[in-house]
């Protein structure tokens, strides 16, 4: 009953560099899918349904990268236990891995001090739990997921339906 309510239009955040190509293209690719049909070249499909905040030139918060962390698929990088090199970037300006911050607040010095340190764009799917860092083939998997979550290839969440004497 009210299962309506529970439904909710996913959000969407790019964490947006406008001086890199990457980070260019990321908004492009959410822009598109926000405007016309998803996936492109389908006429009869509808543009994706999503609420879309544009962050630009400023790092996600150090809560907001803990919860990135935890949505980035899983790459494990045995001397970061806390996976802070999947948003560190290869730039000149990114230190050496000694010297690497070991913790989200310790990222976001980082990326203040030092832009181009941080891999751009971050896209972050909040509803789903779903993120990607430096590269818009992420942003495709996250664009693909709610498109079959549009089309009713990805199952909603079962109500939760307690046991017990009535089930």
């Amino acid at each position: 009953m009210f299962s309506a309510f529970k439904k909710s239009i996913p959000q969407i955040s790019i964490f947006h560099n406008p001086s890199l190509p990457p980070s260019n293209k990321a908004l492009a690719v959410l822009r598109a899918a926000l405007s016309a049909p998803y996936p492109p070249g389908g006429a009869s499909n509808s543009p994706l349904n999503f609420n879309l905040e544009v962050v630009e030139n400023a790092p996600p918060t150090p809560d907001q990268i803990r919860s990135i962390l935890d949505y980035l698929p899983r790459v494990r990088d045995i001397d970061d236990p806390h996976h802070i090199a999947a948003l560190i970037s290869s730039h000149p300006s990114a230190p050496s891995l000694p010297d690497r911050p070991h913790s989200p607040e310790g990222l976001v010095r980082l990326a203040q001090k030092s832009p181009l340190a941080l891999k751009w764009p971050i896209v972050v799917d909040w509803t789903s739990g779903r993120a990607c860092a430096g590269d818009s083939e992420g942003v495709k998997d996250i664009l693909e997921y709610l498109r079959k979550k549009r089309d009713g290839e990805v199952k909603e969440e079962e109500d939760y339906k307690p046991k017990g004497w009535f089930s």
